[in-house]
């Protein structure tokens, strides 16, 4: 059975964002508009990479939420409205299969292997035969076909699998490129690690910048 729902690349980002960072940042989770366009915006774990403003993505939010993807959060406390994504609650998903399309929506086609080292803060699966169950789910689901198995590029020893939420992909387009060498493959696990904690410094000054807003909102009420 096909999807019903065709994301476009904006939808598809913001909605991969909630889903990453309700599993990675669980305390920061809900998002603020704020923290979801810098999400969107990540140089890391971002394939490819955007660069969309707030009125963007708040139209994608409106989006998703009639589509019954997304909704505002109330949160009791709370001095800015927040978002959250409903894809499991929607879909009936599994954490594991919510965990690997997250990441689908957020770096596009990959192989098994890939999924397993990327989702490792999402989901911890045990061995590469749980990814390769968990992708046969997403074919095959009640709900519709979540991803399918793109043909194998030349060089390389496993297949890709690709998202659905945005139809199917073009695959004449799709490029073939040679394998890469160890040595570059560490290079760039390297460069993810440093990626990761610059994230990481950014989520926490993005909020206290946040906090210092509502700190002056609520002091001038008293002024």
């Amino acid at each position: 059975m096909s999807m019903d729902i065709q994301l476009n690349d904006i939808e598809a980002r913001v909605l991969g964002c909630l889903i990453e960072k309700e599993l990675t940042t669980p305390d920061y989770y809900p998002l603020t508009l704020h923290s979801l366009t810098a999400a969107c915006n990540q140089k890391s774990n971002r394939l490819p990479v955007m660069s969309v403003i707030d009125t963007d993505v708040a139209r994608a939010l409106d989006h998703l939420r009639t589509k019954h993807l997304g909704r505002e959060a109330h949160l009791a406390g709370s001095r800015v409205p927040k978002y959250e994504h409903k894809a499991d609650e929607k879909w009936g998903l599994t954490p594991q299969e919510i965990a690997v399309l997250g990441v689908l929506l957020l770096r596009g086609p990959q192989t098994p292997g890939e999924l397993r080292a990327r989702t490792g803060r999402m989901f911890p699966f045990r061995n590469l035969e749980e990814v390769e169950e968990t992708l046969h789910e997403l074919e095959k689901h009640d709900e519709g076909r979540f991803v399918m198995e793109l043909p194998r590029q030349p060089g390389h020893k496993e297949n890709r699998f690709v998202h659905l939420l945005s139809g199917e992909p073009l695959l004449e387009s799709t490029p073939t490129t040679l394998p890469a060498e160890p040595a570059m493959l560490q290079v760039r696990a390297e460069n993810e690690r440093i990626a990761d904690l610059e994230e990481a410094v950014q989520t926490l000054q993005n909020q206290l910048s946040e906090l210092e807003v509502s700190f002056e909102k609520f002091k001038s009420q008293f002024e």
